[in-house]
């Protein structure tokens, strides 16, 4: 035991010296070099988006409008979010826990090789045009069988690649019994467990559900059942990858800014209740479905709005470390402190404005959790306004931010000042492009347009004309938003391969001097998912008990394009 215990240490003290194991950083390397090839692909296509919504582009016939909304979405969705949250999490678990075991390497290539064949399977019927489904796919729309047996892989995938996280933290613990888990580990091991929780649910929709009808061996599908088991999924990715998000607010950015961590008992407390409560908000992107009752979805709501609490105590969190760090470097006065916020490094303006563009993109959610006022936004291009400012802002600003300090650290290579000008300059393009597009979907959507249509003037009728101001900004944004792409993507190849040689950090920020120790209870994962297992046995138990024994006749395959 306590050679296998000095072992790691030695290992752990390596990393911090010598920078991560080469094998540790080409998976890493691999995962992240995916996620921007999606984003260059996704970029392209929401910009087709963007400008036929506008009405200035209409595309060819062997391409319509739906086919690439279906591919925007899984690239940008699925792809860039779940290849940069794992490239992410197992350099983080590289390098507090001591470098990666032997079979967790083999774990994360062959969690990596399922997910790309998984992909290979689903854009085979995308661009043959049979699998234009949207990433919602919702019956009783149906794609090519091909497409959902690559969802099966990609899912597998993502198992594959839990194993292998909770297999390096297990190994950690063993030989560190007493210790807590470092920081970043805890955040990793919350969203691993959150991506098994969630997958569970789509795994279940589409192995005994939707591939069954697919291939004709039954007869119909339960539409209620199958969208229900779709939300438990899909609430809980975007949440996912707001966790990862979170992460890095909470660890990597006090580090950047020369500042110290948030107390680690109440950081450790935002990540379990989010463990706890997540899955069970997915109902509320139900909230105006029919087949469930009043009881069922008040309930809903009211977990929906529980994982705000966690966010609210993250708000405060970051301030108070922006404001003690910079009022530690000089900064006066009730406002005044900000000037003396690192405002030239982009490692730190990128995720800065990722988290004051969640403040109007948590309110959103409320709204959309709430019974009348989700009445008037509901399927409007509100929601899809909702959706950028979430994901593209809070989420991807955040990644864009990490992206500058981790490609150099696996590439040891440094982010110079012309990159780092570089990456500032990219930062404002995007903002400014997700402002203008986020804003004008919103308005437009508390006007009536709708989500998910093609460009028409609806018989150029006189209340939808008055949309056409709305979407021509839509598709300013996005032309935007592809130059903000190009740059980023350059940016992340040129970090990998070309800059300059040398040591980069991983920034880590510490705890204050003096600070409380942490009570052990917070490293009692077991409890944790027990208590998530009773949540969502609560939450979904009753409602799909129902749906299955009150089924109506099921729908058969249809073909919408």
């Amino acid at each position: 035991m306590q050679s296998a215990l000095k072992s790691t240490s030695f290992n752990q003290k390596t990393n911090k010296i010598l920078g991560i194991n080469q094998e540790d950083a080409r998976i890493s390397k691999s995962y992240l070099s995916i996620a921007f090839i999606a984003l260059l692909l996704g970029g392209f296509l929401g910009l087709l988006q963007g400008l036929n919504r506008a009405g200035v582009l209409q595309l060819p016939p062997w391409l319509n409008y739906y086919q690439v909304l279906t591919a925007h979405g899984i690239l940008l969705v699925v792809v860039l979010s779940a290849f940069f949250t794992i490239g992410y999490f197992y350099a983080g678990l590289s390098h507090t826990l001591g470098g990666l075991l032997p079979k967790v390497r083999k774990m994360a290539w062959i969690g990596f090789w399922m997910k790309i064949f998984g992909f290979v399977l689903v854009v085979i019927p995308i661009l043959k045009n049979e699998a234009s489904v949207m990433y919602t796919f919702y019956p009783p729309m149906a794609a090519s069988p091909m497409f959902y047996f690559g969802l099966v892989f990609i899912v597998l995938g993502i198992w594959m690649l839990a194993l292998g996280a909770f297999t390096q933290v297990a190994n950690w613990r063993r030989n560190h019994k007493g210790q807590h888990l470092p920081i970043l580990a805890f955040f990793a091991t919350g969203v691993f467990v959150l991506l098994v929780g969630a997958t569970a649910f789509v795994a279940v929709e589409v192995l005994f559900m939707i591939i069954p009808w697919t291939l004709g061996w039954t007869d119909g599908i339960n539409v209620l059942l199958a969208r229900t088991l779709f939300w438990a999924f899909g609430h809980t990715a975007v949440n996912i990858w707001y966790l990862t998000a979170v992460s890095a607010w909470y660890v990597i950015v006090p580090k950047i800014i020369g500042g110290h961590r948030w107390n680690d008992l109440l950081t450790r407390m935002v990540v379990i209740p989010l463990v706890i409560m997540n899955i069970t908000g997915g109902f509320h992107h139900q909230i105006i479905d029919p087949g469930i009752s009043e009881s069922i979805k008040y309930m809903h709501v009211f977990m929906s709005l529980a994982i705000g609490f966690p966010s609210l105590m993250t708000a405060y969190a970051m301030f108070r470390v922006f404001e003690r760090t910079a009022r530690a470097k000089g900064g006066k006065g009730l406002v005044g402190w900000y000037k003396k916020m690192p405002w030239g490094d982009v490692r730190f303006l990128s995720p800065f404005i990722a988290m004051v563009a969640f403040i109007p993109a948590g309110a959103g959610g409320i709204a959309q959790s709430t019974n009348q006022l989700d009445q008037v936004v509901h399927n409007t291009m509100w929601v899809v306004g909702h959706f950028h400012l979430t994901l593209g802002m809070s989420v991807i600003m955040t990644f864009f931010g990490i992206s500058y300090w981790l490609v150099p650290y696996l590439s040891k290579r440094v982010l110079s000042p012309a990159m780092n000008r570089l990456g500032v300059i990219q930062t404002v393009i995007w903002t400014i492009g997700m402002v203008i597009m986020s804003i004008s979907m919103h308005a437009v959507g508390l006007f009536g347009s709708p989500r998910r249509t093609s460009f028409t003037t609806y018989g150029d009728f006189a209340e939808t004309l008055g949309w056409n101001p709305y979407m021509a900004a839509v598709g300013i944004g996005a032309s935007l938003l592809l130059i903000a792409v190009i740059l980023q993507v350059y940016a992340v190849f040129n970090l990998m391969f070309f800059a300059p040689k040398g040591v980069t950090e991983f920034p880590i920020a510490e705890e204050e001097a003096g600070a409380a120790k942490t009570p052990y209870w917070t490293e009692r994962w077991g409890i944790w998912v027990v208590l998530m297992l009773l949540v969502v046995s609560m939450a979904y138990v009753l409602p799909i008990a129902d749906m299955i024994m009150n089924a109506p006749p099921g729908s058969p395959p249809f073909k919408t394009w």
